[in-house]
């Protein structure tokens, strides 16, 4: 963790919704006029779109176990490496994974490949990352030692598999067998890389639809986030003020002494919420280089706004 060069994390299973809690921030940074550096964890995969089916074709007739959850298939090394540059000069190289023609057109190159390692620009006031691994921690890789803001998104499992299956299916055409087989050949590295960085997370955003979802492989559609709660838990509750939440947000309630539950519509809310005070505190302690960083649970406590 690092005063001067904060980083957030924002972690979670593909198709979970990091990107829309990337957006919550997003819409934060340019309010708050907060320079921030963009790191995808996509970028950080071992092998390009190619190279990944030989790869996985390879594992398949061996009978072994291989994904884009996995170690084998990413840079962690790499990612760690990052996370500690930066948190110690603001420096480090990142790149971006083209997933389409649409964002591979400005290069010049094949979708499912990697642009160049570029270096960071100068003078960012934090580090966002999001993706899968940002808070992996190993035998031998640590990412939470370094990131001073780590939020999960994680939606129960039935729903996380519906919106995989519905993406995969229309948008990339693949078959509804073929969308399973990757949900169970996943199931090891999900349970071994994935579900244990949630333990790590200061706060964590869990959607549950309340309409059935018993089989999500015959699921006709994904349930929208009006016909969704959200379970938000803080690892620490300390300095929360969840009197002032409750009042903001209509419908919501407390299940337990670190969880409140909000409709699924209020969800954006309840993020510009909670994620502003904290951003507030970490720019502030930024301010104050000198400053010796305490305890993260009390950098990012959740306080009645005073200011507009």
């Amino acid at each position: 963790m690092s005063v001067q060069h904060p980083i957030i994390a924002v972690t979670g299973s593909s198709g979970a919704g990091t990107s829309t809690v990337q957006k919550a921030f997003d819409k934060i940074f340019r309010r708050e006029n907060i320079t921030a550096a963009h790191v995808e964890g996509d970028a950080f995969h071992r092998y390009d779109r190619n190279e990944m089916k030989k790869r996985m074709d390879e594992a398949v007739r061996k009978g072994r176990t291989f994904s884009h959850f996995g170690r084998e298939a990413n840079l962690f090394e790499e990612l760690e490496a990052l996370f500690k540059e930066y948190g110690e000069r603001g420096t480090g190289k990142v790149r971006k994974y083209l997933h389409n023609d649409e964002e591979a057109a400005p290069y010049g190159q094949e979708p499912g490949t990697f642009t160049p390692w570029i270096a960071i620009p100068e003078n960012t006031d934090v580090l966002l990352y999001e993706g899968l691994h940002g808070g992996v921690k190993t035998d031998k890789i640590d990412m939470p030692q370094y990131v001073d803001l780590m939020i999960g998104v994680v939606p129960i499992i039935n729903l996380e598999w519906i919106q995989k299956i519905h993406r995969d299916t229309n948008l990339r055409g693949y078959s509804r067998e073929a969308v399973t087989d990757t949900i169970l050949r996943r199931m090891h590295d999900y349970v071994h890389y994935i579900c244990p960085q949630f333990t790590e997370t200061h706060i964590n955003f869990q959607r549950i639809p309340v309409v059935d979802t018993s089989n999500p492989f015959i699921a006709k559609d994904i349930p929208s986030l009006d016909e969704s709660m959200v379970v938000i838990r803080f690892r620490n509750p300390i300095g929360v003020d969840f009197p002032y939440l409750l009042t903001m947000i209509n419908d919501s309630f407390m299940s337990r002494p670190n969880n409140i539950v909000v409709p699924g519509g209020k969800l954006e809310l309840a993020m510009q919420l909670m994620v502003t005070p904290m951003i507030w505190r970490l720019m502030e302690d930024r301010k104050r280089m000198g400053a010796r960083l305490g305890p993260v649970e009390h950098a990012i406590g959740v306080f009645r706004p005073t200011r507009v």
